[in-house]
Formats: C-alpha cells, sequence, structure tokens
C-alpha cells in the first residue's frame, strides 16, 4: 500500500474545542517532519521479543543497576507512550504494552542523532518500539535504556486529560478503545470475562458437553425459545422475513434428539425490549442441554460451575459485589415461587394455584403497598396491579413472586427459585407431583436472575398443546407469545429422551465476578442511543 500522505482537508469536528483542533493540525505537521527525515509515521515491521511482564518477571526482584545489567538480555518490545519527560540530551518514557508497563531511557548519546531528531517528534499516545538492555536507574526504577527506537503510529488525537480521564459514562462506553487506554482496571474486567467464559467451556468440555454453533436468523414460524419480542429483518435474495434469535434452546434440543446427547452454545440473543443496569438488547448467554438428567441434576452441576468458576476468576468462591459479600460455596437454598407467594398473600399453597382468593389477596397486597412508605413497597405497586388483570392463577403467582419474592430473597447467597407455574413455562415439563407447576428453577443472587433450567418437556402432544395456548395468547396481543413452531413438534414426534437444559447470561455473571454496577460495563460495545451532540 501507498505510503504517501493522506491527511484530511480539514481538522476535527467544530464540536470539539478550538485547542483540540490546534493539537491535531500539529500532530499532522510532525507526521510530515516524520516523513520528511525519511521515517514512515505508520511503519510496520517492527518484531517484539519480549513483553513488558517478561522483562519484569526476569529482573524485577533484582535491586541493584549492576545486578539487572548483568541479567539483562537485549529486548524488543513496543506499546503506547503514556508518559514523555525530556531533559534536553535525555527523556524517560512511560511504554504501555498489553502486559505492563515499563520506563524507557532514552539517550541521545546511545541512539545517535538521527533517531534522537525523530524522538522529538513523538506525542503522549503515540506507539513506539525500543530495543535495548534494562539497569535500575538512580531512584531504583527498572529501566530499559534505548540502543534502537521507532516511532510506528502517530496518534493525531490527544489521550484524556491525565488526572481527569474519561469521567462521562456514554462517552467511555461510545469510545471504548480510549476508555481501555486510560481508565485503570477496564482492561482487566474484560480479561475477565474472557477468563470466565475459558473456565465456562473447560468446565463443560470436561463433562463431555460438545460446543456448537446455531442460527442467529429465524424464520417467523420458529418459536423463539423464550417469551421476548424479537428484532425483524428481511432477506432481500430469498424475498424472506427473517428474525434474529431471541433464545438458542430449540435449535439444542433438535440436536439432542439428532443424537448429541450433551451440548451446549455460547452465543448472542437479541432482545427488542428496554435498556437498563441489568439488560442490553444485544447479550450474550450459554444454554446446554444434558440428556437422561433432570432439573434436579443440573442444579447440582450449577453449584458446582459457579463455585469452579468463581475460583478461576477471582481465586476465591467468595466475591464482594457493590459492596454484598455472596459466597458461590455450595450447596445453595431453595425458594418455591408459589409458597413464598402464598406466605405473602397469607394464602395456602392451594389456594395460590387454584385461583381461590388469589385476586382478592393480591389487591389487598397492592392497597397495602400503597399505602406504606416502604420503597420496596412503592416498586412493587405496579406490578401487583399487572398481576391483578392476569388471566390465570399462574400467570398471578409469577408476577406477584417479582414484586414480593425476588426483592426479599438474601442477595448475598445465591437462591434456587423452583415450583414455576405451567402457564409461564410454555417449554417445561410438568411436575410428577403437581401438574400445575413444572420441573423448573432460576438462580438469583445480588438481586439478579443469573440462569434459568428445567427438565424439557419432551411430550409432543403437551407441546402442541401448549403452543396453541401461545397462539391464543398472541390473537389477544401478547407481543412477546411464541409462534407455533410445527417443526420443533415433528422433532418431538421422533422421540427426544429425557433432558435437562440450562441457560446463564454471561454478561451478569461478569458484572458479580468484576464487581460491575452496570451491564453497560462488561460489554464492550454497549447498545446507547444516538449522540445528539
Amino acid at each position: 500500500m501507498s505510503t504517501e500522505s493522506t491527511s484530511p482537508q480539514t481538522p476535527p469536528s467544530s464540536e470539539e474545542s478550538l485547542k483540540e483542533q490546534e493539537i491535531f493540525q500539529a500532530r499532522l505537521k510532525k507526521a510530515e517532519q516524520l516523513r520528511a527525515l525519511g521515517s514512515n509515521p505508520y511503519a510496520n515491521g517492527f518484531v517484539t521479543d519480549a513483553t513488558v511482564a517478561d522483562i519484569e518477571a526476569k529482573l524485577s526482584a533484582l535491586s541493584t543497576s549492576a545486578e539487572v545489567e548483568e541479567k539483562s538480555g537485549t529486548y524488543a518490545i513496543a506499546g503506547r507512550v503514556m508518559a514523555n519527560r525530556s531533559f534536553g540530551k535525555a527523556a524517560f518514557l512511560r511504554l504501555k504494552d498489553r502486559s505492563g508497563s515499563l520506563q524507557i531511557w532514552i539517550k541521545r548519546d546511545i541512539l545517535g542523532e538521527a533517531a534522537f531528531e525523530r524522538y522529538k517528534l513523538l506525542d503522549m499516545g503515540d506507539i513506539v518500539g525500543v530495543q535495548g538492555r534494562c539497569t535500575r536507574t538512580k531512584t531504583g526504577e527498572l529501566s530499559l535504556v534505548a540502543e534502537h527506537f521507532e516511532l510506528l503510529t502517530k496518534a493525531l488525537r490527544p489521550l484524556p486529560e491525565k488526572f481527569h480521564g474519561l469521567t462521562d459514562i456514554e462517552t467511555r462506553c461510545r469510545q471504548r478503545y480510549l476508555d481501555l487506554i486510560v481508565t485503570p482496571g477496564v482492561k482487566e474486567t474484560f480479561l475477565k470475562r474472557s477468563k470466565m467464559v475459558r473456565a465456562i467451556q473447560r468446565f463443560l468440555d470436561a463433562r463431555d458437553f460438545v460446543e456448537v454453533e446455531t442460527p442467529t436468523l429465524h424464520k417467523p414460524e420458529e418459536a423463539g425459545g423464550a417469551t421476548a419480542r424479537p428484532f425483524q429483518t428481511h432477506h432481500n435474495a430469498l424475498g424472506l422475513d427473517l428474525k434474529l434469535r431471541i433464545a438458542t434452546e430449540l435449535h439444542l434440543k433438535r440436536l439432542v434428539v439428532g443424537g448429541i446427547e450433551r451440548v451446549y452454545e455460547i452465543g448472542r440473543l437479541w432482545r427488542n425490549e428496554g435498556i437498563d443496569r441489568r439488560h442490553n438488547p444485544e447479550f450474550t448467554t450459554i444454554e446446554f442441554y444434558w440428556a437422561h438428567a433432570t432439573y434436579l441434576d443440573l442444579m447440582a452441576l450449577t453449584e458446582s460451575l459457579f463455585e469452579t468458576v468463581a475460583r478461576e476468576v477471582t481465586g476465591d468462591s467468595k466475591v464482594t459485589y457493590q459492596g454484598t459479600p455472596i459466597d458461590f460455596t455450595a450447596p445453595y437454598p431453595r425458594v418455591s415461587m408459589v409458597d413464598a407467594v402464598a406466605e405473602k398473600l397469607s394464602l395456602t399453597r392451594e389456594q395460590a394455584l387454584s385461583g381461590e382468593g388469589l385476586r382478592e389477596a393480591i389487591e389487598r397486597a397492592a392497597h397495602a403497598a400503597k399505602a406504606s412508605e416502604d420503597k420496596a413497597s412503592k416498586e412493587a405497586i405496579g406490578l401487583l396491579f399487572k398481576a391483578i388483570g392476569q388471566k390465570t392463577a399462574g400467570e398471578m403467582i409469577a408476577t406477584v413472586f417479582e414484586a414480593l419474592g425476588e426483592p426479599a430473597l438474601d442477595p448475598s447467597k445465591p437462591t434456587f427459585v423452583t415450583d414455576f407455574p405451567i402457564e409461564v413455562s410454555p417449554l417445561a415439563r410438568r411436575s410428577d407431583t403437581d401438574p400445575r407447576v413444572t420441573d423448573r428453577f432460576e438462580l438469583y443472587a445480588a438481586g439478579m436472575e443469573l440462569a434459568n433450567a428445567f427438565s424439557e418437556l419432551n411430550d409432543p402432544i403437551d407441546q402442541r398443546k401448549r403452543f396453541e395456548h401461545q397462539m391464543e395468547l398472541k390473537r389477544t396481543g401478547d407481543d412477546e407469545a411464541m409462534p407455533f413452531d410445527e417443526d420443533f413438534v415433528r422433532a418431538l414426534e421422533h422421540g427426544m429422551p429425557p433432558t435437562a437444559g440450562e441457560g446463564i447470561g454471561i454478561d451478569r455473571l461478569a458484572m458479580l465476578l468484576t464487581d460491575s454496577a452496570s451491564i453497560r460495563d462488561v460489554i464492550l460495545f454497549p447498545l446507547l442511543r444516538p449522540n445528539l451532540g
């Protein structure tokens, strides 16, 4: 490719400060000066043979300059300049690579006049390559004395001011590349997230699960595997309306039918819903399915998985999230959704499930919440009045639990919530002991749902009836109800073995293990409202 100047004819946008525009133009001029000196300001080909961490691992324990110089090899490293202090014939740079930062000692008498002239065109944020041997300065700082210096990339825009950095949350998310450079801890958060995903994969791989990929584009007639509003799109060549997947569930269960009895997928999902501290329209989950297992088996597996992953990522099964200690050590307590709601409403379990007096009890709870000064009660009002208007006892129970049961869970201990009504679990297996509820659990910690699991419905007759019920809901205006997926029913008619399946929110688990207050902090490029300036 040509190395000719492609400098823009205009400075950065007029919205930026005059000072930033002046800096931009000054750096453009330096880039041209480098070209005039025969140096490409966007060079390629510098070969590194070490990182800062490699050097520190070998030399940091040595206390004197003589010891360091004796043990030091010649190292070639590259990174971004984060500080530059010039003293005439010498200078000290702070170079940051992927593993850490190291002081670089620039000496004119060692580099030579030509290379030192190129150094003088350096700016904060530029990317450089240096080669040399190490020593300790008089202040005792480990430093690499540059014998070769090369500017690899001229940064035309300045880094944020040192002491204030990027303070606006939306700017940090919009310009994540800058956030990663200057905000302490951000890079470490995403490295931990990656480590967490790898730990989950190793855990499942060791138990004979197979990782797969399933379609992200679904046809309108395919059930998504969850109750959520999808994003719609269109394929021009086929003239086909499509939607982005809201879950991976039904394709993975098709694979279980096909004989892949332990299967999982880590993948992106899209739901056309609101944005808040715990929700982003584009997010990541893992779903896994285990033939010849039950939701009770999944509880034991989940406890082991979460404890193992917490230890691998943080070094301990106990973490602190936003000031709340959370202990991932097994076992976890179990709470029945039906029993919890019945207790909150002063009803028996049978009364709650049969609907006897249920609506009246919810009305009493709603009016009590309205009269209360308690913050949690005030926040529950909308959900309680929503429950009053719902048609079935199961739907009312689930909504009341969201209003009154979830806030009462111990945030410091992961908790399994069981006994989900059949009406809100269209893909879960009915309980053998009470067919009005399902063999299902959700896992909560720190007030967040982390996982959803159940013994899968593998009865095609029952599944067909539940799809029919979902279609009736859709006809009455429920935009989140599932379509009737005839192919999935056909797959079940070929026979799916008894199976348990689970989905875990990768982003929310990452929040807990990195002590991140918002889901935006653990998604590299979260969806944001348009920047209107």
